[in-house]
């Protein structure tokens, strides 16, 4: 799943692993949960999130990488926050082609600047998240363009890549996903 943050991709991930019955990997969580543990990792994470900027590639794949190899992503698995860089997208093509386990398509969250500011505002006073300060959110932006956006470019050119409206209610999106879903899959036949 690609898009900005707030774009609302972890969100739709628990609904569309809920209906594929798949593991739902979402890299966030992941960092939450170290960060509450107050494992090194989590130290480490909470250092480049607080910042806004995104973990450096290596910790990233090493452990989405042993996360894969878990029991529960042998039935399938949903990407939340993975890959977020060109590099950390061919480290996955790499262990996928390990696995012989291929990957069937890249959802990119479109969604207006002012939609994201909107909903990360009201998701930093909800949570109290230290990620979404108006500062941060605004850094946030600035990395997902600068690092993330070519990824849109990368599994474009591999035709993997499915454009979804990410604006209105939670159903309404889940259901364009399904159906975006489904015409990408009839015209792969």
């Amino acid at each position: 799943m690609l898009g900005p943050p707030g774009a609302g991709k972890g969100t739709q991930a628990v609904r569309l692993a809920d209906h594929f019955s798949c593991a739902d990997i979402a890299t966030g969580d992941i960092f939450r949960a170290n960060v509450a543990e107050g494992t090194e990792l989590g130290r480490i994470a909470q250092e480049y999130m607080d910042r806004g900027d995104l973990v450096p590639d290596e910790v990233v794949i090493a452990m989405v990488m042993e996360r894969l190899a878990e029991p529960d992503c042998t039935a399938g698995f949903l990407l939340d926050g993975f890959p977020r860089t060109v590099a950390q997208a061919e480290a996955l093509d790499h262990r996928l082609a390990e696995l012989r386990t291929p990957l069937h398509a890249a959802l990119n969250f479109e969604i207006t600047e002012e939609e994201l500011l909107r909903r990360l505002a009201g998701r930093a006073v909800e949570l109290h998240r230290s990620d979404d300060s108006e500062q941060t959110i605004r850094h946030r932006l600035e990395v997902f363009a600068i690092k993330t956006r070519p990824l849109i470019d990368y599994y474009a050119h591999r035709g993997l890549l499915v454009n979804v409206d990410a604006i209105g209610p939670v159903e309404v999106v889940t259901k364009r996903i399904l159906d975006d879903l489904l015409d990408q899959n009839r015209s792969g036949e």
